[in-house]
């Protein structure tokens, strides 16, 4: 009797894209190659893989570099048919999701009304912050009509990819306001992701909303006042991430770490490792490479971030629990 257990169309394809949604932050190909060798069926893989590929780089704000100009892939600037604009340079691509090849460039018409002043200036204001904070990162502001009103979106993306150094990493920003005279009400989201893989397989996301008002007067003092709202609620985030972290101690991190290992089914000496260093942050001026935990050959957490190079004092607030799993 044959122990094979063959799977049919439509279970192979809930396998499929059940992992692949799963993949971290620039690693998609990567498990899109490994599930390609097992299921030997790469009309099915390329078929199923497509869509989600796509939300997997809209929802990551993955960057696309287009002739020495950076353009980030969002759900905000996604014309329909894999057809992308650039709200800086007034232009349109369609990019291959799987292949992330951009082609078929053409000029995208925009308006050059109020509104659109007000998103240049929005533009060039946080620019300049992302520049200063993120060693590899970018940013887009874009325009949308919401039930008659003008809504600015803002995205803030940060990418460190080391999979030779078995680390990758992802900062996010997504904010949203409307075009109201005197007060708008500004929502946002800070997201980080980390997956470190070498002699373990850890995962961390941590996410924070923020609700605030700005006054609106003019586009020149809005971005300036927005920039500065996003500079104080990502130190903010930085100080908390750092003091939840430095705050965890060698008995909480037993009682979560210390599991069998799947493979060999053996259990991680963390008493051995913890006494060998304690908990160590390293933050340089441009940079804040969180090496948050370094236990004896495992490095449990890197990541990257904004700094704060104001040195804002502003008390931290309370994350919410961190997802870890080994």
């Amino acid at each position: 009797m044959s122990n094979k257990c063959d799977l049919s169309k439509e279970e192979k394809v809930w396998v499929i894209c059940r992992l692949l949604y799963q993949a971290p932050p620039g690693e998609f190909y990567s498990v899109f190659e490994d599930l390609r060798i097992l299921v030997q069926d790469d009309d099915l893989m390329r078929q199923e893989a497509a869509q989600v590929c796509a939300h997997h780089n809209k929802n990551n704000f993955t960057l696309v570099r287009i002739e020495g100009t950076n353009v980030l892939v969002t759900r905000y600037n996604d014309l329909g048919g894999n057809r992308f604009f650039d709200p800086k340079n007034k232009f349109s691509f369609k990019f291959d999701h799987l292949s992330g090849i951009s082609t078929k460039f053409q000029l995208h018409r925009v308006a050059w009304d109020e509104t659109e002043l007000w998103r240049t200036a929005l533009n060039s204001a946080l620019k300049a912050y992302v520049n200063s904070h993120f060693t590899s990162g970018d940013c887009s502001v874009f325009r949308k009509t919401l039930k008659n009103r003008q809504v600015f979106v803002v995205c803030i993306a940060g990418h460190q990819y080391k999979p030779l150094g078995f680390w990758n990493a992802l900062w996010k920003g997504e904010w949203t306001f409307s075009q109201i005279p005197v007060i708008t009400h500004v929502t946002g989201t800070i997201h980080m992701q980390v997956h470190y893989f070498k002699d373990a397989n850890l995962h961390m996301t941590v996410c924070k909303t923020v609700e605030e008002i700005l006054h609106v007067i003019d586009p020149a003092q809005l971005a300036i006042d927005f920039v500065k709202l996003i500079e104080t609620e990502d130190n903010k985030f930085h100080i908390a991430l750092l003091e939840n972290f430095q705050a965890l101690t060698d008995e909480i991190w037993r009682k979560i770490l210390r599991r069998q290992l799947p493979v060999t089914r053996t259990i991680i000496n963390w008493s051995k490792l913890l006494t060998n260093q304690s908990m160590k942050a390293n933050i340089s001026s441009r940079e804040m490479p969180l090496s948050l935990l370094n236990c004896g050959q495992l490095t449990i957490i890197r990541g990257y971030g904004p700094t704060n190079t104001k040195g804002n004092n502003a008390g931290a607030d309370n994350l919410p629990a961190t997802a870890v799993s080994l």
